[in-house]
């Protein structure tokens, strides 16, 4: 059967670009651009989750749970990101494994660590030699998931815990003077009322947390700009049947229009979200609506 893109002399500019952009590198990567969008709606709940719990404990009147919640604020906050990423992509990793090592292997008499080696029975090692790529790749990813989540909670915890202590003083002594008990007044007066003082940074958390994903290239896992860089170098005859020079800028363009038109978006949802939280709040914007609407 005759086909445009088996026959190279018969191919125009048209037909050779639409052939090129459909080959299986190229699904590939407009798959990618899914799993940063995937990686996002996992992470971005999970982080929030982890810094719900680091902010409540940070206020906790126990003084360890204290000092473990403002621990992991101080901590994460004050190493580059960089450092964390790839510190727990091997740490998470080898405590996994070490687990699984520990239930699966309780015969093994060697050392784990065997100078700068990390070893531990086949059968603990996550994932197995014989799991199939798609196992190897999930697993990978979750790992970077975790990561991200673990980070970028620790920043969510801060505004979460600045957020808790804007809210005033008096609505929680009043909820408590009708009765409440001190967890009945956290959550139906202060959890409520927190999330309009915690919106402005959790907005700009979501904003740098878009930023990030390229960190999954250093992750190992196979993003957008993973596919840039190898689909946009230079290729020759001899390695494809799609030789072009250097084109990574105009790949990096994509991922520019692409990221500018996601923080966009990201932009008017975070205003309309913001204006429903700030009705019938004691705001700036609350006191707007409720002129608005006399």
């Amino acid at each position: 059967m005759f086909s445009f893109c088996t026959d190279p002399d018969a191919l125009g500019t048209v037909q050779w670009l639409a052939c090129y952009l459909t080959t299986g590198k190229h699904m590939s990567f407009y798959l990618s651009f899914g799993t940063v969008l995937l990686l996002l709606a996992i992470t971005a709940p999970t982080a929030l989750a982890f810094g719900f719990a680091g902010a409540a404990a940070a206020r906790s009147r126990l003084v360890p749970v204290s000092l473990l919640g403002r621990g992991y604020i101080a901590i994460v906050r004050g190493v580059p990101d960089i450092a964390f990423f790839l510190f727990f992509v091997i740490a998470l990793d080898q405590i996994f494994e070490w687990t699984r090592h520990q239930v699966l292997c309780p015969d093994w008499d060697e050392p784990v660590r065997q100078g700068n080696d990390f070893i531990v029975c086949q059968a603990a090692k996550l994932p197995l030699g014989t799991a199939p790529q798609w196992v190897h790749e999930t697993y990978g990813f979750l790992l970077a998931v975790l990561t991200f989540a673990i980070v970028f909670g620790a920043f969510a915890a801060n505004v979460l815990f600045g957020a808790m202590r804007a809210v005033p003083r008096a609505q929680i002594e009043t909820a408590e003077a009708y009765g409440m008990t001190r967890r009945q007044a956290f959550w139906r007066v202060l959890v409520p009322q927190m999330w309009i003082y915690a919106i402005p940074g959790l907005s700009n958390l979501w904003m740098v947390l878009i930023k990030a994903t390229p960190l999954l290239f250093l992750l190992g896992v196979e993003d957008i700009v993973y596919w840039a860089r190898e689909l946009g170098s230079s290729k020759t005859p001899r390695f494809t049947d799609y030789p072009h020079g250097d084109w990574r800028m105009w790949y990096f363009l994509a991922l520019l229009v692409f990221y500018l038109a996601f923080t966009r978006v990201s932009e008017i949802v975070l205003e309309r979200l913001t204006v429903r939280l700030s009705r019938g709040q004691a705001t700036a914007e609350g006191a707007a609506q409720r002129r608005a609407g006399a």
